[in-house]
């Protein structure tokens, strides 16, 4: 019998309803599902993955549910490591790849099955299927998944009974399976660390997802532009609003908080509280991107001013940044140091700020002694990916410190940044924040912008808005 809710308006039930419950439901099994498009494409992943840990143990849960208040709980969003394992979106799982003693590994995905009409779990239950919504069965998940499905009521027991087989688990998702093996830190650690060197470099089926990504995430900054007089009439989470309404329509959900920032707020670098006045004049910083339904995201940033035209100061700053970006862009190709596109970003920046006389020059030393972060702050990119910041957890050797290979997608996105009280920049400069990010594929030959269907120029911008905004 499923716990009852304190100071519910039904204190028990009764056997005559209990009973009721239990009969009546037609077979909903679904036989003819077929194999998602993305599952040979996940089983190279666990292949390569079974590669660098021979004869160990490895356990990816997906993580469950969060509370949000009493009884609501957070929208569930699984471990992006077990995603870009299996392809499988479902809470409370696991996958398990068992070492065989042939060599390799036999990939297991613990899940929750569906809830039997037998007990009262299915209606009363606080994550029921009455309340939560229809959970595929096993047999349905091994056909769409590929792999073979256990129920994961059994993953601890059977993480237990074998103590002997070495382990790497993935930690802080799952607290059961985690208690269940005995595992050391640092090499739990390497396992993550695996995980995100795995998704550097994309695959076909990937950088299809990434294409759809940013093509809806375009169609949504067209969105905003159009609504940007309502925007003045209300406030930044109009902005907000209507972004989101297109990543629902279009895909999953947004990929991370948008930052819909209007005038001053647009020099925080993470502004999400998006309810500020939108007020001709002003810049509208807008830092969105869609997530697709195979939790792909994309991460785009325009930088508009809100009267449709930018004044001689913004523009100034817009084309200081436009500038460093093309900058940026040009060193992003095969076999360049990841740096690259973030340096010359950066001292192109340092450059224009001696120029101003905000830095003592000259630039090369300004840009050595990384003074430009002052106006600059962040860094010029990151990859992207299942994550908007993904490979997060990827051995710096591979990443910051690695080289660019055909595959690879990552945001260029340089910015400036003066903010309301710093009295070492003019009056007229101060609440201005300008970025511009766009999403590159790194091609055979050198790069594709895939946001570029959106105006980067200042001219590009005014001119786009002079068309689209309403």
């Amino acid at each position: 019998m499923a716990k009852a809710r304190k100071n519910g308006l039904y204190p028990e039930v009764s056997g005559e309803l209990s009973a009721l419950m239990r009969t009546g439901w037609a077979d909903t099994e679904q036989h003819d599902l077929p194999q998602d498009a993305q599952a040979p494409h996940a089983a190279r992943r666990r292949a390569a993955l079974s590669a660098l840990f021979p004869g160990e143990r490895l356990v990816v849960p997906s993580g469950g549910l969060k509370v949000r208040s009493n009884d609501d709980t957070y929208p569930f969003r699984p471990f992006s490591g077990y995603v870009h394992l299996t392809g499988d979106q479902a809470r409370d799982c696991a996958l398990v790849l068992e070492p065989r003693p042939e060599g390799g590994h036999h990939a297991v995905c613990y899940q929750l099955p569906r809830d039997g009409r037998d007990t009262d779990e299915f209606w009363l239950g606080y994550t029921a299927e009455l309340w939560m919504g229809r959970r595929r069965s096993l047999a349905e998940s091994e056909r769409v998944l590929g792999l073979e499905c256990r129920d994961v009521r059994t993953l601890t027991a059977d993480l237990a009974a074998a103590p002997e087989v070495p382990t790497r688990i993935v930690r802080g998702i799952a607290p059961e399976p985690e208690a269940a093996v005995s595992t050391d830190a640092d090499r739990d650690a390497a396992l993550e660390e695996a995980l995100s060197d795995l998704r550097l470099v994309k695959d076909d089926w990937e950088i299809g997802e990434l294409r759809k990504a940013v093509d809806s995430t375009v169609r949504g900054f067209t969105d905003c532009v159009a609504e940007l007089s309502r925007a003045v009439a209300s406030s930044e989470r109009w902005i907000e609003g209507t972004f989101f309404r297109r990543a629902r329509l279009e895909g999953n959900s947004v990929g991370y908080g948008s930052i819909c920032a209007a005038g001053e707020h647009a020099t925080i670098m993470h502004w999400t509280d998006n309810d500020g006045p939108v007020r001709p004049g002003d810049l509208l910083l807008l830092d969105a991107g869609v997530e697709t339904h195979t939790l792909y995201t994309a991460d785009v940033t325009r930088t508009l001013p809100v009267s449709g035209t930018f004044t001689p100061v913004q523009r100034t700053v817009y084309e200081a940044v436009y500038e460093a970006q093309e900058a940026g862009m040009a060193a992003v190709k095969p076999g360049a140091a990841y740096r690259d596109f973030h340096v010359a970003a950066q001292r192109h920046l340092a450059g224009k700020l001696v120029e101003w006389g905000f830095l003592e020059g000259p630039a090369d030393r300004a840009f050595e002694l990384g003074l430009q972060r002052r106006f600059t702050m962040a860094g010029t990119g990151h990859m992207l990916g299942l994550d908007v910041h993904d490979c997060a957890e990827a051995r710096t050797a591979e990443y910051v410190d690695g080289v660019l290979e055909p595959g690879m997608v990552l945001t260029v996105e340089p910015g400036l940044y003066f903010q309301p009280d710093d009295l070492t920049v003019p009056e007229e400069w101060r609440g201005i924040g300008v970025r511009i990010e766009d999403d590159l594929l790194v091609t055979a030959d050198g790069h594709e912008n895939l946001s570029a269907g959106l105006p980067r120029s200042a001219d590009e911008v005014e001119a786009w808005m002079a068309r689209y905004a309403g």
